[in-house]
């Protein structure tokens, strides 16, 4: 099976999410975030990156548990910005 393309306004929602999971993190190392979610360091680090754009929904909350970070507030991440909406309209309208 051949995953579709990701658009660009679903790699600009996985930086927002990488974003928020390195603020939320903190002075905290990234070992210790990843021993705690269950997470490989390297998992980790590839998310907040933005290397990972859509990870497992499982993973995303293992991290917001180990940072205490409601998962509400990743519900905020799904809302594209004003410009990100005007490149997936174009987008659409070229494909």
């Amino acid at each position: 099976m051949v995953r579709p393309m990701l658009t660009e306004a679903e790699r600009a929602r996985g930086i927002r999410l990488g974003e928020t999971l390195r603020d939320a993190r903190g002075d905290r190392p990234a070992t210790e975030v990843a021993a705690a979610s269950g997470v490989p360091v390297d998992t980790l680090r590839k998310i907040e990156s933005g290397r990972i754009p859509t990870p497992a929904f499982f993973t995303v909350v293992a991290l917001a548990r180990a940072l205490d970070l409601p998962i509400e507030r990743l519900l905020d991440l799904d809302v594209p910005t004003a410009a990100e909406q005007d490149g997936a309209d174009e987008q659409r309208r070229t494909a």
